[in-house]
């Protein structure tokens, strides 16, 4: 039997994938090898990826290690709150409600829409002149 929960987070085109040591004797979270806040170093996005973690008040003990990949930094922030919080809800199922209420387990489906032939963007058609 392992000793962590495996969980995947994903957003647009980022996805983190969570490992959860639940019986670790270090504790922190790091983040493609480095510290949490060398990753995300811009203001705002590391309380995006632990606010899962202050909500069930496990943040002190808890020993995370994520790989992230594709998309920016705040996908990538977004699909690893989404992986904590299923690891979360793993490891108690009776914070599911908790956590569900926040929006923590609730994926967003939104992604960039893909050119078409013929126009400039997706739905951006070119200028229109009469003569």
């Amino acid at each position: 039997m392992t000793n962590f929960i495996y969980t995947v987070g994903r957003r647009k085109n980022a996805v983190a994938r969570v490992r959860y040591y639940h019986k670790a004797d270090t504790v922190g979270l790091t983040v493609n090898g480095q510290q949490l806040d060398q990753y995300f170093d811009v203001p705002g996005l590391p309380k995006i990826v632990t606010a899962p973690l202050q909500l069930m008040n496990v943040l002190e003990s808890a020993s995370i290690t994520l790989k992230v990949q594709g998309g920016g930094k705040i996908a990538q922030a977004q699909a690893a709150r989404l992986g904590i919080a299923r690891a979360l809800m793993e490891l108690n199922p009776e914070s599911r409600s908790v956590l569900k209420h926040a929006g923590f387990l609730s994926r967003d489906p939104r992604k960039k829409e893909r050119k078409k032939p013929g126009l400039k963007r997706a739905r951006r058609a070119p200028q229109w002149s009469k003569r």
